[in-house]
């Protein structure tokens, strides 16, 4: 019978063949096609793979030789890292696999972060590792639809613990080539950033409002991860425009909090995607609930979202180095920019009689934001709260301008 779908399955087949061919075995056995890539730089394989180790390392613009050559195996695993990426979207875009599973320790994951990259969302992504949700794993190198399952007892040789990971990895990547629904783009898709709804509540009216429009929305949980998902589909040019409305991951890549990255409110601009941006939670720096409080964060107020979360309030000075680094990343947008700027707020907590309020602190942003602001975006200062029916009706203003004007493309 012919295989249905067919599963890249990448590894270091000369340290790992065992534990690779089973997960392959297990991929045939429920009728699914297998290519294997080997990234492995000193021995070969007992059976040759589909895609030889020479070729992933001809794919980064080297030879295995250079690798050896290289002088550690950092270097070494960087060469096949590159080359395994770039063959894998090459398969993937002449249709020859619907999904990936990589197998490694610290070495084989962080070339599967690499690896998953470089494929869209929507391409099923599984990453067998010693080192799954591990702290090791900094967030804006973690794609954005990735599965992770940890490679318990499995650091070295096949044994019945390592097996029941191996093989529920086998059938999730498999099954999930046959599930998945990738995106069609049928429609144009606006991509939105937030909180929850308990602090910031723009998205529920602006979502329906949007679909009535002829667009789809994607809202983004602003809380590291979610902004990396987010900047990774801006900068491959998935959105007709975005509404980055909470750039706290800025204010946490600053001040040691839950960081989407240094490229956080980078890629949009840079793709030539309208921005309308709003400060929702800027005023916040996010950190682990159930862990120490940061020792630059102690004494302040802060907001305890859940068990998981805690989000503590910036002084007046962090607050003005959040507005100058927001508009110098604004100030490289190749496309309109429109910031709304809400006097009376910009997150539930910080309202007149909230408890993180701060009227000097919403000042001093609002100050820097119009000092440091580039000629090149439009600044709309609104009489309201982010919160506010008025936030909601000022934004699809410009948006429905943007449609008539032609800058935001249906």
């Amino acid at each position: 019978m012919a295989a249905d779908k067919t599963i890249l399955v990448v590894g270091t087949f000369d340290t790992k063949e065992d534990e690779l061919s089973y997960l392959a075995a297990v991929i045939r056995g429920q009728g699914g096609g297998v290519v294997g890539m080997d990234v492995g730089v000193l021995g070969n394989p007992d059976v040759p793979t589909e895609v030889s180790k020479h070729e992933v390392a001809r794919a980064a613009g080297g030879s295995i030789q250079m690798a050896v050559d290289s002088g550690d195996e950092n270097s070494a695993m960087q060469i096949m890292g590159a080359g395994a990426a770039a063959l894998a979207l090459d398969l993937h875009r002449r249709g020859a696999i619907d999904g990936v599973i990589v197998l490694g320790g610290t070495m084989g994951t962080d070339l599967a972060l690499d690896l998953c990259s470089a494929l869209p969302v929507g391409v099923p992504k599984y990453v067998v590792s010693t080192v799954a949700f591990s702290p090791l794993l900094p967030p804006e190198r973690i794609p954005a639809d990735v599965q992770m399952i940890l490679w318990a007892g499995g650091l070295y040789g096949l044994n019945d613990i390592c097996k029941a990971a191996l093989s529920q990895a086998a059938g999730a990547v498999l099954g999930a080539a046959r599930a998945v629904e990738p995106p069609v783009h049928a429609r144009p898709m606006v991509g939105m950033t937030s909180f929850g709804k308990t602090v910031l509540t723009y998205m529920v009216a602006l979502k329906p409002a949007l679909e009535a429009r002829g667009f789809d929305v994607a809202v983004f949980h602003a809380t590291g991860m979610g902004g990396r998902a987010f900047e990774s589909l801006a900068g491959a040019g998935a959105f007709a425009a975005v509404m980055d409305f909470a750039p706290q991951e800025v204010s946490n890549h600053l001040f040691g909090g839950l960081s989407a990255g240094e490229g956080r409110m980078t890629h949009a601009g840079r793709a030539g995607v309208p921005q309308m941006v709003a400060p929702g939670c800027y005023d916040l720096v996010d950190f682990v609930g159930w862990q120490e409080v940061p020792q630059q964060l102690r004494g302040r107020a802060s907001h305890a979202h859940n068990r998981l979360l805690t989000s503590a309030v910036l002084d007046l000075d962090e607050r003005r180095r959040v507005a100058r680094t927001i508009c110098d990343k604004l100030s490289k947008a190749r496309a309109p920019v429109t910031v709304f700027l809400p006097l009376e707020g910009c997150n539930e907590w910080d309202r007149a009689g909230g408890e993180l309020h701060d009227a000097d602190g919403l000042a001093a942003f609002c100050a820097e934001i119009r000092r440091a602001l580039p000629g090149t975006a439009v600044l709309r200062e609104l009489p309201c709260h982010i919160n506010d029916d008025a936030f909601v009706d000022a934004v699809l203003a410009q948006f429905d301008s943007w449609l008539e004007q032609g800058v935001i493309q249906r």
